[in-house]
């Protein structure tokens, strides 16, 4: 009979370790399962931004360029209005050789900046572009080009910080 209880106690115990060891493998694959979950959401997230970007990242033309950050400027906080659009497009008709190029520049610095929301980024992608491409006048005349075509009553919180980083960007001295 204590043969049978021996065996009887041995079987439990292999049976109460035999369930904790599956208890624990279960919580480790949760535990690996979040961990994946985790990883998988950074790179979508890193996906995401990249993606946001590409709109403008995907500028080559110097003019399309210039009229997406004073764009994305002067509409940071709003959307762009009717006599916004306007003054960008008298300010950019300035630069460009013709109506169809203007045409097609707003029509895509309007699409671009409504793709990305991060001003920031707009201004350093399209600096890229700019900076190597454009004289001291002109880079002068682009920051004149973002203050001239946003009135000083529909200036955002941001706007001063915004154009001292456009300036910064294109190698201009900023003033304080």
């Amino acid at each position: 009979m204590h043969i049978i209880l021996a065996v009887f106690g041995l079987l439990g115990v292999a049976a109460f370790w035999w369930y904790r060891l599956k208890i624990m493998s279960e919580a480790a694959g949760e535990v690996a399962d979040a961990v994946g979950r985790v990883r998988g959401s950074f790179r979508r997230s890193k996906l995401r931004k990249k993606a946001a970007l590409a709109p403008v990242t995907a500028i080559d033309d110097p003019v399309t360029a210039a009229a997406t950050v004073l764009l994305a400027i002067a509409a940071e906080d709003a959307v762009v209005s009717e006599a916004l659009e306007m003054r960008v497009r008298t300010e950019i008709g300035a630069i460009v050789a013709n109506e169809k190029h203007l045409e097609e520049a707003i029509v895509y610095a309007k699409w671009a900046t409504n793709q990305v929301a991060d001003v920031p980024r707009v201004i350093d992608k399209s600096t890229e572009l700019l900076k190597p491409r454009l004289d001291e006048r002109e880079k002068e005349q682009l920051v004149a080009m973002v203050l001239s075509a946003t009135l000083p009553g529909e200036r955002h919180a941001m706007f001063k910080q915004r154009v001292e980083q456009l300036r910064r960007k294109l190698g201009l001295e900023v003033t304080r």
